[in-house]
């Protein structure tokens, strides 16, 4: 049995999520929902499509976990709460001053739709985090 993947975004983040997936035999990726002409965007996974955002929520009972790709500036903020009303969803949000809102915003909508959503997970804010604390501790 494998976990069925969704990637939101198909940007640098997205194209890595892909690569991740096809590394690992037990993830299978089912879709890559995009905002752009669903046409114009070229993935790895042959037998995969490639569709609009728009038509996410008919993939409801086909994705075990959406994992998205966006920015934290202006997309994650709308997307994940939104998106974990209907799916366990992985985001990488990395404002860290924000992150306490976000977490209440995907934190309600997510026990709403009774799904699990991770927050803040990824590059950064992890090893940016780490970095600063080491910074910290040895400079003044």
């Amino acid at each position: 049995m494998s976990i069925k993947v969704g990637i939101v975004g198909y940007g640098n983040l997205g194209r890595g999520i892909e690569c991740s997936i096809k590394q690992n035999a037990d993830m299978e990726l089912k879709a890559v929902f995009t905002r752009r002409n669903p046409a114009t965007v070229k993935i790895l996974h042959k037998n995969v499509g490639v569709y609009h955002i728009d038509d996410i929520l008919n993939f409801k009972n086909e994705i075990d976990v959406l994992i998205l790709c966006g920015g934290s500036a202006t997309d994650l903020p709308v997307q994940t709460p939104a998106l974990a009303k209907d799916f366990t969803v992985i985001d990488s949000f990395d404002t860290h001053a924000k992150i306490p809102e976000h977490f209440d915003n995907v934190d309600a909508a997510a026990k709403e739709g009774g799904n699990i959503a991770v927050i803040s997970c990824g590059w950064d804010p992890g090893m940016f985090s780490l970095n600063r604390l080491y910074a910290g501790a040895v400079l003044p």
